[in-house]
């Protein structure tokens, strides 16, 4: 069969024309186009190359943008794109960086919402479907949900309402047996059973929640996918069709190694092979690398400290091998965040020193927990936030900014910024050592770096700042990574003959008013974060100085969604850079 030009696909009513044979092509060149983006621009290479059939025969089938289809998490909508009006984007080079990865309304009216989590693509097309019920509609809706989001409780919350609608809504589940990582949860052995019985078993948890039920076995056959989607298509009752299909399809490395596939920077197609691989070091060379390392020798140390993670073990550097080596040690509760804090408060009232590492980003779903079960009642869990920065994901579903103002403002928890790899370690060791309340430890955006400056203490429960320097009339607090830059800052001031007191706050949950009295008769305080400036770590200090003549001047965030942002750039603009904060101390 002749190849098919690719950029003559506008819309989905352009595969609507053509036979099986020609989607079949279709979704060859896809998948090739697919594989030769992602392999020098890197992006979500498994959860793309798994879905391609099952976006072309939902597209092929339901007459969108009519009926509406919401894809969670959106990390497999490539393919989607590519047949919705944005092809380009992954043929020409000089596009590839005209969409986003996820769904987003600003590109097209096929994407309903900007969606980066997981877990709530059900809920949300449930609502879609009470409202069109409402207005008397008769569109289809179809959610989209892999497997591996189906651990995540709004998912259970989405099934459990989507079911009582008693109208046509439509859940696909994409069941590849991969979360990012293998996944856990008791949910997984009922799937199992489900894809060895040809979906024949019971106990059938979906028809236990009220769907009718259906089960393609070979969920990369556009054939099988097409009948199924026509005979579910306007279905008076909420049903579910569970598909079974490949991670990584028709790309031997990520068929062979999902986990490193999931997402991954440019490979060689041919082998897999990373382009930019780092040579191994004796050294940790990241923050990630590090926190495993000393996770590994603290728990073989002491048999009562665990790791946790929801979902996300290479964020913590912990590869298959090191989750096999901590054995039970190391616990994945799957893409949970809520379940994973409150897990952590069940280890620690009964004794054992949880340490859960978590994406920045992700750690907002859990603000409940965090409140309640581990600051109100004052359990002694350690939560170690990465990508807690400007200088983490850069797209608007996964901003790394907000957890300052986000979680430093919660009583009886402790918020601590180390600002190099020598505070970061002592904190973390501090932390598990202490039981008298919740900490969380921001690690440092950025390159993982050394400051002998900086003064380790033993106790880090009091919010006692650390004056570097001590100078004259003018004050640079440095929160977390930002110390650096107010340090280079210093120096430039210094040359110039400009005394400067150089602060690290170290605790950007609790003021330590002694330090900042002795500042009152200053002519000058500048704070800097990498967090949003509203109901940051700077406003606290400018809200207590407020009684002194000293003028305050807080540098960080602006609380927007950003998205695709340089953080270079964006640290430029918001007067960040060393030289930019001499000129306004000057």
């Amino acid at each position: 069969m002749a190849e098919i030009d690719l950029s003559s696909i506008a819309s989905p009513a352009d595969i609507r024309k053509m036979s099986i044979e020609e989607l079949r092509q279709l979704a060859s060149e896809m998948r090739e186009a697919l594989i030769r983006k992602l392999s020098v621009h890197g992006g979500h290479v498994g959860p793309n190359l798994g879905m391609v059939e099952a976006v072309l025969a939902l597209h092929y089938v339901f007459d969108t943008p009519e009926d509406k289809i919401v894809f969670d998490v959106s990390h497999q909508t490539y393919p989607h794109k590519m047949i919705t009006g944005r092809m380009q984007a992954f043929t020409d080079p000089a596009h590839y960086d005209d969409v986003t990865g996820y769904t987003n309304p600003k590109e097209s009216e096929y994407d309903l919402y900007s969606l980066g989590h997981t877990s709530s693509a059900v809920a949300l097309a449930a609502g879609l479907a009470k409202a069109r019920d409402l207005k008397g509609g008769k569109e289809n809706v179809v959610a989209v949900i892999g497997d591996g989001s189906l651990s995540g409780g709004v998912a259970f919350e989405g099934l459990d309402y989507g079911a009582t609608l008693g109208s046509n809504f439509i859940v696909v589940v994409n069941d590849n047996q991969m979360s990012i990582a293998e996944n856990h949860g008791g949910i997984y052995a009922d799937l199992r059973l489900l894809r060895n019985t040809n979906g024949t078993a019971e106990p059938n948890l979906f028809r236990a929640m009220g769907y009718a039920y259906r089960y393609v076995h070979y969920g990369n056959d556009l054939r099988s996918l097409i009948d199924m989607f026509r005979s579910v298509k306007d279905s008076p009752v909420p049903v579910v069709v569970h598909i079974n299909t490949m991670k990584g399809m028709g790309l031997a490395a990520a068929e062979m190694d999902k986990e490193e596939f999931h997402y991954s920077g440019p490979f060689n197609p041919q082998t897999g092979a990373p382009l930019n691989e780092q040579p191994e070091s004796d050294e940790p060379t990241d923050y990630s690398e590090l926190f495993a390392r000393k996770m590994m020798a603290m728990m073989k140390e002491n048999r009562q400290i665990a790791t946790i993670t929801a979902g996300t073990p290479g964020v913590l550097g912990f590869d298959a091998a090191r989750r096999r080596e901590a054995g039970k040690q190391f616990i994945d509760v799957g893409i949970a965040e809520q379940a994973a804090v409150d897990v952590a408060s069940g280890l620690a009232k009964a004794g054992v020193r949880p340490v859960m590492g978590v994406v920045s980003s992700f750690l907002q779903r859990a603000y409940d927990q965090f409140s309640q079960d581990i600051a109100l009642n004052r359990q002694p869990a350690t939560f170690v936030v990465f990508y807690g920065s400007m200088f983490g994901m850069n797209d608007e579903t996964h901003l790394g900014f907000f957890d300052i103002a986000l979680l430093s403002n919660i009583p009886n928890l402790l918020f601590l910024a180390p600002t190099c790899r020598e505070e970061f370690e002592a904190m973390l060791e501090w932390s598990v050592r202490q039981d008298k309340t919740g900490t969380i430890i921001r690690v440092p955006g950025g390159r993982m770096t050394s400051n002998s400056e900086i003064e380790i203490l033993e106790d880090y429960s009091e919010p006692i700042y650390d004056i570097v320097r001590k100078g004259g009339d003018v004050a640079l607090i440095g929160a977390g990574t930002m110390f650096g830059n107010m340090q280079k800052a210093a120096d430039i001031l210094e040359k110039e003959g400009i005394a400067v007191t150089l602060i690290n706050p170290r605790n950007l949950s609790t003021l330590d008013g002694a330090t900042l009295d002795l500042l009152k008769d200053y002519r000058l305080i500048i704070t800097a974060e990498d967090g949003i400036l509203d109901g940051g770590f700077g406003q606290k200090v400018a809200s207590y100085m407020g009684d002194y003549p000293v003028k305050v001047i807080n540098l960080g965030l602006p609380k927007e969604f950003l998205n695709r942002f340089s953080a270079k750039e964006l640290l430029s603009e918001c007067g960040m850079e060393p030289e930019q904060i001499a000129h306004a101390a000057r």
